[in-house]
């Protein structure tokens, strides 16, 4: 036996021990280096977050729980307060306990019972009473709506007796405190309230992009995080100028034990006020718009007015803007509603069903009413409103001259001769001879047809022509944002595109010429009014004059905005001034000059039934524009009955709190009492 080893068997052990020494020294390099990971972790631990945890153990750490600043008043043009916060104290519970655990579920219930039966006894008997379920909702056992150290409102408005009652037992009810609030409420003459908007809590706002970035993007400064429970501006105006009238939070340092629960005194930083609002609106001129829609619409419902029947007119938007600055002097939805409703905790479902048809804003979007598909949203044709535009339109484009003359023999014919579709005036009247300005005067609808409509087409041979109509509309503000900043503005419906595409462009045209191939809101056919009476500027609806601090001083005024411009030769915006002059009978005795144009623009539900829509757009005086008007009654019937007697009340209203020439008529109160 050899016991001699060879090279090779030498060389294989050689190895083996290389691999060998490789891995041991991989094994302790990771060794070494999952001890020095927590010989580091451990040293952060001891010297960094050491403090943090100590006052964890202990019951130390802080928490910044956000107190509600009183949110600012939304005065009309002449400072009368139509939103408002008033003073109320409320009891808030701050858990002690886990409330969710299995064990101490009928202890929480045990309290709600207790504190329900102080409220009945102690609490004000002309308000609605708490049940017990309510009360264990308010408290939130189950960390719903916020941590452990989170106050849970359980009631507002207490009574002086409720007030007395808990701050003399305040050994008696661990957690609960009595705190001063505010409530929004709204002028009960319910004025402009859709346009002025409602509040609802922060938590159930997130279908507002605002609110869910605020949400997503939680502010590092305490002034600025919103409370889950706090009111916020869901819609209008109180949205709109939300960060304004909100003011900044103060709040409360809570400490905390391990448990997410407080556990000692608290430190308070008192919150700051928010601004308030002078608005543009004006309250006498705004109820007098309500009152007008309200009365006009029960008239023409019920007896007609020179034989004609409106009996299923019910509701009526109208819109007033400045001509020379923007400002909305008024903006009515009718029927409206008392917006206090959304100061109650809680609606009941009859509550909630009386304000549901109305609760938005009609003059901004399409708001349907009871009926659904029988019965127009508030967004309707514009009929015959838009043939001052459709004139502008043909001499701007050279589809004819101002001198140009056209016969008109009340009945037009769309499309190949033997299959075409008759286009005829109203009563099929015709005319015989009109150049434009006679066209818009009669209020000739072969004329838009054959003169406008058809030529377009055949000017840019087809669609084209269409693109050319559709940047008209643009610019004078139909089928674009109005830049109000009011939220869900609708922007209209061009059913010319439809009727392009489903149709041919030559109809599309042809009937967008006298129309009826658009839907617009109440405000965007203001806008275009406005732009008819200062001939050519688009300007931006303004909402606000100033808005003030809490100790009333001005920190920003609203300028007038210009939009866009329109350029057309002053003969053609005579033109259309002249064609607009004819007379209608609801401004029989006015003591000014003005410019008009009714509509009744004709619409086919889906039911199969032909309905007829009110319109009519004015302003006044004529040679100096000062107010432009835009008046919409859904089913009214023709704008000169439907629609004309409400704008000639609003034209009255603003005259005598402004005066049309510059001189209010409406004398001051010193005279009015003297007399």
């Amino acid at each position: 036996m050899n016991l001699n080893k060879s090279p090779a068997h030498e060389n294989e052990q050689e190895k083996h021990r290389k691999q060998f020494a490789i891995r041991l020294n991989i094994f302790f390099f990771i060794t070494f280096a999952v001890f020095s990971v927590i010989v580091v972790r451990l040293a952060i631990i001891q010297f960094v977050e050491g403090p943090e945890l100590r006052k964890v153990a202990e019951g130390d750490i802080v928490k910044e729980v956000p107190l509600l600043p009183t949110r600012g008043t939304i005065y009309d043009s002449s400072m009368h307060p139509i939103a408002y916060s008033e003073p109320t104290q409320s009891l808030y519970l701050t858990l002690d306990k886990d409330y969710n655990r299995a064990d101490r579920i009928q202890e929480a219930k045990q309290l709600a019972r207790k504190l329900q039966k102080i409220f009945d006894q102690y609490g004000d008997p002309n308000t609605k009473k708490l049940t017990t379920v309510d009360i264990f909702k308010a408290m939130d056992t189950t960390y719903a709506k916020g941590n452990g150290y989170t106050p849970r409102r359980i009631k507002t408005g207490l009574s002086d007796k409720e007030i007395a009652y808990f701050l003399e037992r305040r050994d008696e009810f661990e957690g609960i405190e009595i705190v001063e609030e505010n409530i929004r409420h709204y002028d009960t003459d319910t004025v402009a309230v859709q346009t002025v908007g409602y509040l609802r809590p922060f938590v159930s706002s997130m279908s507002r992009n605002k609110y869910k970035n605020i949400q997503r993007n939680s502010s590092e400064d305490p002034a600025m995080k919103y409370s889950a429970i706090e009111n916020v501006g869901f819609d209008g105006l109180e949205l709109l100028y939300q960060d304004e009238l909100r003011g900044k939070s103060g709040y409360r340092r809570v400490p905390i034990n391990p448990k997410n629960m407080a556990s000692g005194p608290t430190e308070l930083i008192p919150p700051v006020k928010g601004s308030d609002l002078v608005l543009t609106i004006n309250k006498e001129i705004q109820v007098a718009t309500e009152k007008a829609i309200t009365e006009h619409t029960a008239k023409i419902r019920y007896s007609g007015t020179r034989g004609v029947s409106a009996p299923n007119a019910v509701t009526g938007y109208a819109v007033a803007m400045e001509v020379d600055t923007g400002k909305v002097i008024t903006m009515a939805s009718m029927p409206d509603y008392d917006s206090n409703i959304w100061s109650k905790d809680t609606r009941t479902e009859s509550e909630w069903k009386n304000i549901e048809p109305y609760y938005m804003n009609g003059a901004i979007r399409s708001v349907n009413r009871p009926g659904g598909g029988d019965h127009p949203s508030s967004v309707v044709l514009l009929g015959s409103t838009m043939k001052p535009l459709s004139v502008l339109l043909g001499l701007n484009e050279h589809l004819f001259t101002r001198y140009d003359y056209y016969n008109d023999r009340g009945v037009t014919t769309l499309g190949k001769e033997g299959y075409g579709t008759k286009v005829r005036n109203a009563s099929s009247h015709a005319y015989g001879m009109l150049n434009p300005v006679d066209a818009i005067s009669h209020s000739s609808n072969t004329f838009m047809v054959d003169m406008v409509g058809k030529r377009l087409y055949q000017k840019y041979e087809g669609k084209p022509g269409v693109d050319v109509w559709d940047k008209y509309m643009e610019q004078f503000g139909l089928g674009v944002s109005t830049e109000s900043g009011l939220a869900a503005e609708y922007i209209g419906y061009k059913e010319y595109i439809h009727e392009m595409e489903s149709g041919s462009a030559q109809s599309a045209l042809a009937y967008a010429s006298f129309g009826q191939q658009g839907k617009y809101t109440t405000l965007q056919l203001a806008q275009y009014t406005t732009m008819l009476a200062n001939r050519g500027e688009r300007l931006k609806p303004q909402f606000v004059n100033e808005i003030r601090n809490a100790d009333g001083q001005v920190t920003k005024k609203f300028k007038k905005e210009v939009l866009n411009k329109v350029d057309f030769p002053s003969e053609y915006w005579d033109a259309v001034q002249q064609g607009m002059q004819s007379k209608v009978d609801a401004f029989k005795g006015f003591p000014y000059d003005y410019r008009r144009k009714t509509g009744t623009s004709q619409q086919r539900m889906a039911t199969g039934k032909t309905i007829e829509n009110a319109v009519f757009i004015a302003y006044a005086p004529a040679q100096n524009p000062k107010l432009a008007v835009a008046v919409v009654v859904p089913e009214g019937g023709y704008g000169a009955q439907g629609a004309a007697p409400i704008a000639r009340q609003i034209f009255e209203a603003y005259d005598q709190q402004y005066g049309l020439d510059g001189v209010p008529k409406k004398k001051p109160a010193t005279e009015n009492s003297a007399e």
